[in-house]
């Protein structure tokens, strides 16, 4: 209503996919998908639903899940997080594993950890998750696809023992979709609601056509009649042209008070149909008729939940890396087998060693980065290299996979500023740089990111035309995640013996 207090969507801002929702006592958890970015799982907490701070990860030590070598969006999807009885379970699926792949449940009586290592499960598909009935039953449900047609999927339910982390009993269909020759029904979530068995469900695919459906039953097992009014929840008849699209894979949760909300994932396309900040989370409220929940459209801008205001300290803008371990903000691409970082050895530096890894495979490189959480931002560093031959470099790097990212960065030849789009590489300027201390920078206005570079500092200079971002969005670049941004290091196949130190890493938001 006009003039009462509002928040602003998306809570989480950025790639953030596939939200999950827990709510224990006052306090409210949620976690979402990280697909092949270390450390895995990221949770976080509120006491408002409006702000929220990381409180951890689910897999933050290397042994706990390989990485190893998974694709571009490979790797950790649809997480759920439920509570049952003091312990936090966390269940998940590692798809194309190059060692195993499958579900998983890990636990924890803390959600800022230390969580279990993972208890692998039986059952095909993705999208798995818990529901822990008042009987004292528990079961999962999760999607597979059947091969009856192109994009066809049925949700499927079996019991959970929590005690010795298995599947029992029968399996048992319990949905497929509810338009006829739906695609992609999946993220099933089970609740029981006014005596009955809810099920919510995504359908439509992850793209504009997303959306949100429930059915319903008397038993758990089915048989689950839809809501005739489905779907609960979707964008997809506002237009290509709606500042916020691709609705879907939602969660619900009640509020002390009673009220109900949904979390779920949407995108904010800019500069066209494209999205380089990913799937992000937001959330809606949600009234019930004839037994039914309703919600949506997503706006903008909600009025708040009626819980008292809770805001966390506020986050610095730069990293001055002088803290033990990195901030929760940073992650690496898929396992580190080894510690090619430190915050030790030279105190208040970021050290990163060059290695032959390179952002253009899927290994492991000496890349630390954290996500672009907004369209009009600008972020920079310092950096003290010298490169050792003609194969090193190091700076900054936007990257959205292995075949498409920009790379900000000082080689034995100067700095330069090199696209790679479809996999191919091409330099964009050149700038001979002297020795010593280097200031890089990007500043991005919609799609147009612009490289900035000091030797002095304070005193910033442009290198080259800005860049055309849209290769770091999905729509041109393939997968389910949005543009990361970081500090990168690699001698690019060949042995490297050579260090690069970074100062601080300061990223600020420009479009408030």
């Amino acid at each position: 209503m006009p003039g009462e207090p509002s928040f602003q969507n998306p809570v989480l801002p950025g790639c953030h996919p596939d939200p999950s929702i827990c709510r224990v006592g006052d306090d409210f958890y949620l976690v979402t998908s990280s697909f092949e970015w270390f450390p895995g799982l990221p949770i976080f907490h509120s006491r408002d639903l409006v702000h929220w701070r990381p409180a951890g990860h689910v897999l933050d030590r290397p042994e706990q899940l390989p990485l190893d070598g998974v694709r571009a969006s490979g790797g950790l999807y649809a997480p759920t997080i439920r509570h049952h009885d003091g312990t936090f379970f966390v269940v998940c699926t590692l798809v194309d594993g190059t060692r195993w792949s499958g579900h998983f449940v890990a636990t924890a009586t803390d959600p800022a950890g230390p969580w279990s290592e993972p208890y692998q499960l039986e059952g095909e598909g993705f999208d798995p998750s818990l529901f822990f009935d008042d009987d004292g039953r528990a079961w999962l449900t999760a999607t597979r696809t059947t091969g009856r047609y192109e994009g066809h999927t049925e949700i499927w339910l079996r019991e959970f023992d929590p005690v010795g982390m298995r599947l029992t009993g029968d399996e048992h269909v319990i949905w497929d979709g509810a338009m006829r020759g739906a695609i992609w029904s999946e993220a099933p979530h089970l609740y029981k609601a006014g005596g009955r068995y809810l099920l919510i469900t995504a359908e439509g695919g992850t793209a504009e056509d997303h959306a949100v459906v429930a059915a319903r039953a008397d038993r758990i097992t089915g048989p689950y009649e839809g809501d005739p009014r489905n779907p609960v929840l979707t964008h997809r008849h506002l237009g290509l042209d709606h500042p916020i699209m691709a609705t879907g894979h939602a969660d619900l949760v009640e509020t002390p008070g009673g009220e109900w909300w949904m979390v779920l994932l949407a995108v904010r396309p800019y500069g066209g149909h494209f999205a380089n900040l990913g799937r992000e989370t937001f959330l809606t409220p949600v009234r019930w008729e004839d037994g039914w929940p309703v919600a949506g459209p997503v706006e903008p801008s909600h009025t708040i939940p009626a819980l008292p205001e809770h805001r966390w300290p506020a986050e610095p803008s730069c990293d001055h890396f002088d803290a033990p371990d990195l901030a929760p903000c940073w992650n690496v691409l898929r396992t580190p087998r080894e510690r090619w970082w430190t915050l030790t050895e030279r105190p208040g530096y970021l050290r990163l060693r060059v290695r032959p890894e390179s952002l253009a495979d899927t290994g492991c490189p000496s890349f630390v980065g954290r996500r672009q959480q907004h369209r009009e931002f600008a972020a920079f560093t310092a950096l003290d290299f010298t490169p050792g031959d003609e194969h090193e470099h190091a700076g900054l790097a936007l990257v959205q996979n292995e075949d498409f990212h920009i790379l900000h960065v000082l080689g034995s030849d100067g700095l330069q500023v090199i696209r790679r789009e479809r996999g191919i590489e091409t330099v964009l300027a050149k700038q001979p740089v002297p020795p010593g201390r280097l200031y890089l920078g990007v500043e991005a206005h919609g799609q147009a990111y612009q490289m900035r570079y000091a030797t002095e500092p304070d005193r910033w200079h442009s290198l080259g035309d800005p860049v055309d971002g849209r290769l770091l969005s999905s729509e041109v670049a393939g997968g389910f995640t949005g543009a990361y941004l970081g500090m990168y290091a690699s001698s690019r196949g060949r042995p490297g013996e050579g260090v690069a130190d970074f100062a601080w890493f300061e990223y600020r938001p420009l479009d408030g």
